[in-house]
Order: structure tokens, then C-alpha cells, then sequence
């Protein structure tokens, strides 16, 4: 049985060898190389650029990035809720239909979407052009290229994220809670409150983490709705590795990133742990 279990693990486990562990391995060499002259790793050995990670100006941009991760995060699961809670009643006909509409934005390339939002937000776009032809404003708001329309494409994209793990918790909740809740007293917000939110917890962590991460790391959203001026953790890393041509440096962020990210995975994964005895 053993050797059997071998066998059929061995593709997964060479994918992973040649698809993860490699490249990772690869980044590491890099990030204790130093920059050549023309871009690329050369000698010696160093440590100085995860030193340079110290560097209040790279802390500011992790620190927004934490910000605009998180505040994605808030909104995606404000959203979700109601409607994975919406889907999760429906009947089973219509439940279908609203599945298809959540997952619809993938069947599109998520370039081509972020574009649609730049067309939304720019000052001779749909909105402003609404605004100013009902004479609401005088002139074009500054909706595009600030943090704001960031976070708004963040949101949009990684919604889906967030609604799928939602209802697949919601849709498992046995309804006679409700009912009980509703007889003995409890209005349908403290029966949401209550009764539901706690039970639905586990979904909401797990949407809350495939938000964040993700967001965490953008660089296309930052790079067009922000116009350069919202610069986050991954357009840094980005820019190392095409304009600036610092490998080394790049590596090093990549890797602090990662090792930020695995921290968070773990101290989630062990309050699920804690909760589950």
C-alpha cells in the first residue's frame, strides 16, 4: 500500500520539486548576490540587501500595502456576506444562476477588467460624464489614479474570492437555528448576530485569507488605477526585477513577503487548530 501511495504521488511531488522548490531555490541564491553593473547577480555573497529591507522608505510601502490589503479585505467580506448569505436561500434553480453570475468575471482576462475601470473612473469616463451631464457636479472628480480606485479594483477583483467560501459555510448552516432563534425571541439581526456569524466564522477567515493574500501581492491593479502614485509591496518587486534590474534586491523582497505571508497562514491556522479542540 505504501509503495502504492508512492506511485501516485510521485507526479504531484515532482511538480512540485521542478515547479516550486527549484524556482524558490533559485530566489534565494539570488537575494545574497549583489547587483552587476549592467543588472543581474553577480559575486560576492552578501547580506546587504535584506539590510536594505530596514529602509524606512520600504517600510512605508509594505505599511500601505498592509492598509490597502486590508481595507479590500473589510469591504470584500462586508459584501460577501450578504450576498453568499442571499445565494445560500435561494432556490436551488436560481442558486445556480447566482454561482455563475459570481464566477462570470473569470471567463475575462483580468487585464481587460481593470481597463473597464479605468474607463469607469477617469475624469472623461462614464461616471463623471453621468455626474456632469445631471449637473450633480461642475467638474471631473478625482476618481482614478489615487489609493481609493486601487482598493475599488481590488475589491472587484478578488470579490469572488471572498463569496465562494462564504456560501459554501452559509449553505451547510442548518436552517432550523434560524427558526429556533426567531422563537425564542431574536429579532433577524440578532439571529445573524448570534447565530450565524459564529457558526460562519471558519468561511470568513478563509475568505478573509484568499483576499489578502493576493491583494497583498498585486501589482497590475496598483500599476493602472493608481497611476504609479499608490505603490505597493508588488509593484516594488516589479520594478526590481524590469526597471531597476536588481535581482538580488528583488529576490530579498519576494522572499520577506513570502515569510510575511506564511506567519499569518500559521497564527490562523493555529487559532483554527485551537478552536477545533
Amino acid at each position: 500500500m505504501n509503495r502504492l501511495r508512492a506511485i501516485f504521488l510521485a507526479p504531484s511531488a515532482a511538480f512540485t520539486v521542478v515547479l516550486f522548490l527549484i524556482p524558490l531555490s533559485i530566489i534565494v541564491g539570488y537575494s545574497f548576490h549583489t547587483r552587476g553593473v549592467y543588472g543581474g547577480v553577480t559575486a560576492p555573497w552578501t547580506t546587504e540587501n535584506y539590510q536594505r529591507l530596514f529602509d524606512p522608505l520600504y517600510g512605508i510601502i509594505l505599511w500601505r500595502s498592509l492598509v490597502m490589503s486590508t481595507a479590500a479585505t473589510v469591504l470584500c467580506l462586508l459584501i460577501a456576506f450578504p450576498l453568499a448569505l442571499f445565494i445560500a436561500r435561494a432556490g436551488e434553480r436560481a442558486k445556480s444562476i447566482y454561482l455563475y453570475l459570481v464566477i462570470l468575471p473569470f471567463w475575462t482576462s483580468f487585464l481587460v477588467r481593470t481597463y473597464a475601470w479605468m474607463f469607469l473612473l477617469r475624469d472623461t469616463g462614464l461616471i463623471n460624464s453621468v455626474l456632469l451631464s445631471l449637473k450633480i457636479i461642475n467638474e471631473p472628480l478625482p476618481l482614478l489614479y489615487n489609493e481609493t480606485a486601487v482598493v475599488v479594483g481590488l475589491v472587484y477583483g478578488y470579490l469572488p474570492f471572498a463569496v465562494l467560501p462564504l456560501f459554501s459555510n452559509l449553505e451547510r448552516l442548518d436552517k432550523n437555528l434560524m427558526e429556533a432563534a426567531a422563537d425564542l425571541g431574536a429579532t433577524p439581526w440578532n439571529s445573524i448576530r448570534h447565530v450565524v456569524l459564529p457558526l460562519c466564522a471558519p468561511g470568513m477567515r478563509a475568505a478573509a485569507v484568499l483576499v489578502f493574500i493576493p491583494c497583498l501581492g498585486a501589482y497590475l491593479t496598483p500599476d493602472l488605477l493608481g497611476g504609479g502614485k499608490s505603490i505597493m509591496i508588488g509593484n516594488l518587486i516589479q520594478n526590481q526585477f524590469t526597471t531597476a534590474r536588481d535581482w538580488p534586491f528583488g529576490s530579498a523582497i519576494s522572499l520577506a513577503l513570502m515569510a510575511l505571508v506564511m506567519i499569518l497562514l500559521t497564527t490562523l491556522l493555529k487559532q483554527d487548530g485551537e478552536e477545533a479542540l
